[in-house]
């Protein structure tokens, strides 16, 4: 029996059979470009976010220069947030992989080119996570940190930040769901990934509504199984609803002996 004389349902079998593990193979290959590009991507967030956060006010403490120097750094990154937060991931992808060797005569391989351009693109995103996370901790911390002697970077790394993590783990995990779904524009750079996967045999076989209907499922069983590990963690995080506070552990009275 051809294809074209079989029902939607047997098409889908029929493409499942022949198919299916080149669709697992591309959903393996989002599945890791999103993961790895979310952990490089919340590195740079968090360092970018820090940074951008630096106060640069006037203190007998920092010179001029120095406040200069931050100021111009904290401009940099904020162009930087700005235009990849301001253009599409498929433009930055065409940009970097093509226009870079062409203009730059700088050739990235695919699967670098992949995770620098969903890494970046997520770090810009953080950066904002982050910024809004380190505001959203209440001063009264950083002044107490600072009462006491600590520096800036100390006051981030053991005051604040453990704080704003908490906060923006929300954040973290719609940027992975994102990113599983947003690395299908690397198919234009030739990343066989899951949407590649779908374009090939669709061309192929003529099953557009078939293969893309096949592909929908995958990433919504990605997506909804993302959402629900991550819900998880963040109740694991929020700990016992309910607290049962306990005085000190009571003293075993000694045993009296009637043995003569």
């Amino acid at each position: 029996m051809r294809i074209s004389e079989m029902s939607f349902a047997e098409r889908i079998v029929y493409l499942l059979s022949k198919y299916g593990t080149s669709y697992l193979a591309g959903a393996g290959s989002t599945l890791l470009i999103a993961l790895v590009a979310t952990f490089v991507g919340c590195i740079i967030g968090f360092g970018v976010g820090i940074v951008v956060n630096i106060p640069t006010e006037k203190t007998p403490h920092t010179s001029g220069v120095k406040r200069t120097f931050i100021r111009i750094i904290q401009i940099v990154l904020q162009a930087y947030v700005e235009l990849f937060r301001g253009t599409p991931m498929i433009v930055q992808a065409v940009f970097i992989y093509y226009g870079m060797q062409q203009v730059f005569n700088i050739h990235m391989g695919m699967w670098t080119s992949a995770f620098f351009i969903v890494s970046i693109n997520t770090g810009a995103y953080m950066a904002e996570s982050v910024r809004g996370g380190i505001i959203s901790v209440d001063d009264g911390q950083t002044e107490g940190a600072k009462a006491i002697g600590m520096t800036h970077f100390q006051t981030m790394l053991y005051v604040v930040m453990p704080q704003a993590f908490r906060n923006i783990i929300p954040q973290i995990g719609n940027n992975f769901i994102i990113n599983i779904k947003d690395t299908s524009v690397l198919s234009v750079i030739g990343i066989v990934e899951l949407f590649f996967v779908h374009k090939s045999v669709a061309g192929a076989m003529y099953t557009y509504f078939e293969s893309a209907a096949i592909v929908m499922v995958i990433y919504l069983i990605m997506t909804v199984a993302s959402s629900f590990l991550l819900s998880v963690l963040e109740k694991k995080l929020d700990g016992d609803d309910n607290y049962t506070l306990e005085g000190p552990p009571k003293k075993k009275k000694p045993r009296i002996s009637m043995e003569a």
